[in-house]
Formats: structure tokens, C-alpha cells, sequence
């Protein structure tokens, strides 16, 4: 049985963070700014804005707005914010965030999908939203044995849905959301009525001789994009997927450092022109960075790397997922692989491709994503 939990910080703690902040040891830079990495300056701002202009209590009062539970799924206590909607014959939607993302990204699309009618949409398109912190995230307790990888997760999710009580339901997810919604998609087959995603990760078909013909310009020139984004940009995947103790100790220890670490994937996976604040605010990304902070769980969530980069579930080793699938391809996403390819591992009954957007969608564009979760599942109720 799930059991109503509400966000609470002690003072001590938010002194503690202050004081840390207020010690940080700058290091020196050189080059453009992010040529090395996060930008100094950039950094500093935030930090003194952290300090002088964020308020954790507003924050934590508005995360308190949205109904928060506790649930024991194998032993570990689950978090999640249930979202259940006026409607009568609301979907229930189970959405699941990544990384370095939580719950936070969800504030702003949350009301999109229980109340339609705020977004232009009918009370027959609305979703009961279900958002569970992973495992090792947000307020979720971290798993304490090797080995758990996204597939573990969905087993959890699974669960989760089954002890509150959802036969039929719908999952969305972006970045480890997608592995983990496809992974439960393929468990649990008979209970999902669709699957929608805003990242796939469908790779160069191996056993296709030519696999970019027939592609169209457009096509090309994304996936070429995609190409360039992924030269210097994946090397937290290598620390996290290899060492991700080693990097622990430094961002769990320094609050600056976890927002370094943090900061320069929401300045490199944002869609925009340059000025990151142009599309999300400092207190999203600061609110979505303290949940890493007040837990201690930056280490916790980076071993999901670890683990599912040495367990090597196979997702497709059964084939295709035969789940209709539907992807929103927002033009900032890290990786934009071509309709043909995805639909070798998708059952593939919606392709939208949006026009602003990128890798944390539902914070960056939560209309347009409301708009597309309720076109496509608008088939399946």
C-alpha cells in the first residue's frame, strides 16, 4: 500500500549547503567559454544566485502542491507523484524521467495532461500521470546490490502499476525513461496500450549493406547533427560507466561541483541560441539539481550506467517491440536516428517531428509533448 510522503529539509541542512557554496575553491579556465567544459563564469553566476536568490521553501512548497507517495517494491521504499485527474475514463500514464534529470521535469506538464482543457484539449484526452523516481534518484531508496540495471527498473515499474491497481496504461519516457518504458513495454506487453517516447536509441542497422539509402535530406542532416553532438559529448559516459565511486566522492562532496556536473548537460541537451535561461529558468535546473544534493544520491544514480553498461540486457533480443510506439523528435535531442531504423525495433504508429524542443522535452516544450502524448494516445483508449 502506498503512503501520502511530503518534501521536508531541515534547516541544518540548507545552512550546510550555503556554507559549502560560500567556501567553493574556483579553478582557473582558459579558451572560449564551454570549449573545456562548464564555464567559469557561467558557474559563478549561479552559484551566487543559489546563494543571494534561490529559495529552497518556495521550491519545496510547490513540488508539495502534487501528491506525493511512498510505495515498498521489493524491499525498497519507491517514490513517485500520482497525478490523478478529474475526468471521468482519464488514461493513466506512467512517465519516467532520466539523467541528470528527476520528477522536477514533470511540474509544468503534469497539469497539461490531467486537466486537458488548460492546454486547448477536451476532458475525453485526459491521462491519470503517474512519475516514479528511479531507483536510486530523487527520493526513491537506492538499490545496495550489483546488478541493477534499467531492466531492474522496469520490473519495479511493473510492480508499481500493479499494486495501484492499473490493468491498461500508457508509458512515456526520454533519455533512461525510454529504456526503462521500453523494457517495461516488453515485460508487460498485455497491459500497455502504448508506448511514446522523445528519445530512441536505434543504431546503425548492422546487417543492412547500405543503411542511409533512401533516407531523406532531412533525415541526413539530422542524423549528421546527431553525429556531431556525440564526438565530445559522451564522455560522462565513459567515467559513470566505468568509475562512477571515483567521480561520487568529488559531487557529493562539493554542491558546486554537482551543479558543474550537472549544468553543462542542461547547457549542451537544451535547445537553444546560446542563452540557456531563454528556455528554462535557474530555479528549474537549481530545484532539479538539489534533489541530487539533499539525498546523496548523485553516486546511486550515476551506477545505473554502470550497471547497465556490464549486466548487457538485451531489450530486442525477442525481436521487435510490438507495442504501438509513438516518438516526438524534438530537433535539440542528443540523437535523431531516421524513421527506417527505429522501425525495425518499434512497432512505429506515430512520428511527429516538433519544432522546438530538445533533450529534457516535457521541461523545455511541455505543451508541445502534452499536445503529442494526447494525439497518439488518442488511439489507444
Amino acid at each position: 500500500m502506498d503512503t501520502p510522503f511530503i518534501i521536508q529539509v531541515e534547516d541544518a541542512v540548507l545552512a550546510d549547503l550555503h556554507q559549502r557554496l560560500g567556501n567553493t575553491r574556483w579553478p582557473d579556465s582558459i579558451g572560449k567559454p564551454w570549449t573545456y567544459g562548464t564555464d567559469v563564469g557561467e558557474l559563478k553566476s549561479l552559484v551566487d544566485y543559489w546563494l543571494a536568490a534561490y529559495d529552497w521553501r518556495r521550491e519545496e512548497a510547490a513540488l508539495n502542491a502534487l501528491d506525493h507517495r511512498l510505495i515498498t517494491i521489493r524491499g525498497r521504499e519507491t517514490h513517485f507523484i500520482h497525478a490523478k485527474s478529474p475526468h471521468a475514463d482519464a488514461l493513466p500514464l506512467l512517465m519516467t524521467h532520466g539523467w541528470p534529470g528527476s520528477i522536477v521535469e514533470f511540474q509544468k506538464i503534469i497539469p497539461l495532461l490531467t486537466h486537458p482543457e488548460l492546454a486547448r484539449g477536451q476532458a475525453s484526452e485526459a491521462f491519470h500521470v503517474i512519475c516514479p523516481s528511479i531507483p536510486g534518484y530523487g527520493f526513491s531508496e537506492a538499490p545496495t546490490e550489483p546488478g541493477f540495471d534499467q531492466r531492474e527498473v522496469a520490473i519495479d515499474h511493473v510492480e508499481l502499476m500493479r499494486q495501484l491497481g492499473y490493468e491498461r496504461y500508457g508509458l512515456q519516457g526520454g533519455d533512461w525513461g525510454s529504456a526503462i518504458s521500453s523494457w517495461h513495454a516488453r515485460l508487460a506487453p498485455e497491459q500497455i496500450v502504448g508506448l511514446h517516447l522523445n528519445l530512441i536509441f536505434a543504431p546503425r542497422p548492422k546487417d543492412d549493406p547500405d543503411p542511409l539509402a533512401g533516407l531523406s535530406d532531412d533525415e541526413l542532416a539530422r542524423l549528421n547533427a546527431s553525429r556531431l553532438k556525440m564526438v565530445d559529448g559522451v564522455g560522462y559516459q565513459a567515467i559513470q560507466g566505468s568509475k562512477p565511486q571515483t567521480l561520487g566522492y568529488g559531487l557529493n562532496d562539493s554542491p558546486a561541483g554537482l551543479l558543474a556536473w550537472i549544468l553543462e548537460k542542461f547547457h549542451g541537451w537544451t535547445h537553444h541560441q546560446g542563452d540557456l535561461w531563454q528556455i528554462v529558468s535557474k530555479d528549474e535546473v537549481l530545484t532539479n539539481v538539489m534533489l541530487y544534493w539533499l539525498n546523496q544520491n548523485i553516486t546511486a544514480s550515476t551506477r545505473l550506467y554502470y550497471e547497465s553498461a556490464h549486466v548487457q540486457s538485451d531489450l530486442f533480443e525477442e525481436g521487435r517491440i510490438e507495442v504501438p510506439t509513438g516518438h516526438a523528435v524534438f530537433p535539440g535531442e542528443l540523437y535523431l536516428p531516421p524513421r527506417a531504423w527505429v522501425e525495425r525495433l518499434y512497432n512505429v504508429t506515430h512520428w511527429s517531428i516538433q519544432d522546438r524542443g530538445g533533450h529534457f522535452a516535457a521541461l523545455e516544450a511541455p505543451e508541445a509533448l502534452a499536445q503529442d502524448l494526447r494525439t497518439f494516445f488518442a488511439n489507444y483508449r
